[in-house]
Order: C-alpha cells, then structure tokens, then sequence
C-alpha cells in the first residue's frame, strides 16, 4: 500500500475515478465532522423515530436547528470542493457519491453527486410526504417566534444545529406543514435509524461497478452507508484509494494507496499534479 501523492496520481491519472466523499471535506468549510482523528464519536446526533414519537423532540430539534442554519447556510466550498470539481471537468473524477448534506460540492460546480444522505436545504412533512425548501420553513420559523434570541454562540454541530438552553427551547413555537397541518416536520435527510433509499444504492453500486478507481475523500467509512462501496469495488477487483485525516475503517488490504493529510491542500496538490 502507497502513502503519497505520486502514488496517487498514478493510481487516478487513467480517469474512470468515482468519488466518495464524507463530513472531513467540509470541515475546512466550517462544518465539523461527527467522528475525530480517532473515529471516535463525538456528536449523538437525534434520531428519526424519536422525532417522529416525541414532539418535544421536534420542539429540540427546530430549536437548535433554527439557531444553526444561518451559519450552515452561509458555509462556502474550500479548497477540497473546488479542487474535486476540476478533477471532474478535467474528466479524472466522474460520479460522485457523497454522505455531507450541505450541497458544497454542487457550489464549488461538480455535477453528477448522489447525495446518499439527502440535504439540509429541505424540509419533508412525515405525515403526508410534501417538500418545502428550508429557506421557506425559515421564513416560517421566523414568524411564528419573533422574539427568540438567535444569537446563541455555541459550536455548530455537524447536523447543522447548536446546544442551546432548554429554557429556550421551551417557549420555540414549531411550525406545520401548509399541506396537511401537521408539525411532523423533518429535514430531507437520512437521519440515524433511517436507510438510504434502495435505488440510490443501486446507482452508486452501478457507478462503483463501472469506475477504473474509487477515491474516498474525508470519510472514516465507519457507517455501512458508505463503507459498502468500497467493500463492493474491492470485491470487483477496482482499487480504493483514501485520502483523509484520522482513522478509517478500510483496512491495508482493501486500499491501494492512503494519504492522511488535510483534504484542501491534499487535493489542490492532486489537480496540480493531474494532466488537464
């Protein structure tokens, strides 16, 4: 196994490269990761059930959420977007399979991303299935608490909220779905205890099936979400490469080529180095 950039401009420099990407790229955008250097969880993120079960849950959740967004929304592409970005115009990276909800891969300008995770930027009623842009719901939440201190200077978390005094959270007032009147209201995301819908699988696995290399960027791999694809190419004879910072999952045997760097400089480095 090869720990350096040369090897991996060899390893991608034919092209066919499929990109899975996780949370480690867009910590240099400001959104932190939910695992550190040690794979160790350092976030418990809410579940699915126990906002469908609980609507104090919800109360939490839209509390906290309505605090963050505002910095999630104004995060920006870093270096390592951008970079992936030229690699696919350069046609190195085709398909990319990304775990982040945050959509900086399409404002850095890449095309073709399967968002395994969904994105923030919507907002899904569990009652009845209608879709609204979180702007909108924003605007909503706005209204219906007019007086709520939004200044809150606690660390974003990687779901895009902030811990906040539950005195706080007690007087949010949540808002509903102008569909069906309900205030099971989601973000358009794979929560935890939630599966990454079965076509979507499939697309990628095809992608996977199909691609010359597989170039993880800033995944530990630790959730079976992800790790999977890379189980499937080296099943399918297709070398992994894995750039990040920290642990991984994949073992020796299963990757080609690792580099445990920062991902921005790491990846510039790599469309510098690629022809095109």
């Amino acid at each position: 196994m090869a720990r350096d950039l040369a090897a991996l401009t060899d390893l991608l420099g034919d092209g066919g490269v499929v990109a899975l990407t996780g949370a480690g790229l867009s910590t240099e955008s400001g959104i932190p990761d939910y695992r550190g250097a040690d794979g160790e969880r350092r976030f418990q993120p809410m579940t699915a059930q126990e906002l469908l079960a609980d609507r104090e849950a919800r109360r939490r959740y839209w509390a906290r959420s309505y605090v963050g967004w505002p910095r999630f929304a104004s995060a920006r592409p870093n270096d390592g977007h951008y970079a992936v970005a030229a690699l696919q115009a350069a046609q190195v990276i085709g398909p990319i399979i990304t775990q982040n909800v945050d959509g900086l891969h399409q404002a850095a300008g890449a095309v073709d991303v399967a968002e395994l995770h969904g994105s923030l930027e919507q907002v899904v009623c569990m009652q009845c299935g209608e879709r609204y842009a979180r702007a909108a719901v924003d605007e909503w939440l706005q209204l219906a608490n007019p007086d709520f201190d939004r200044s809150a200077d606690g660390p974003l978390r990687p779901d895009g909220d902030v811990a906040i005094a539950e005195s706080l959270i007690s007087g949010f007032r949540l808002v509903h779905c102008v569909v069906c009147g309900s205030d099971l209201l989601k973000p358009d995301v794979v929560m935890f205890g939630e599966s990454v819908p079965k076509p979507l699988v499939e697309q990628c696995f095809s992608a996977v099936k199909s691609a010359r290399a597989v170039l993880v960027l800033g995944s530990s791999l630790a959730v079976m979400s992800g790790y999977r694809f890379v189980r499937r190419a080296v099943r399918e004879g297709i070398p992994v490469a894995v750039v990040t910072h920290g642990w991984t999952r994949a073992t020796d045997e299963e990757v080609s080529v690792r580099i445990d760097a920062p991902l921005g400089e790491t990846l510039a480095a790599l469309a510098d180095a690629l022809p095109g």
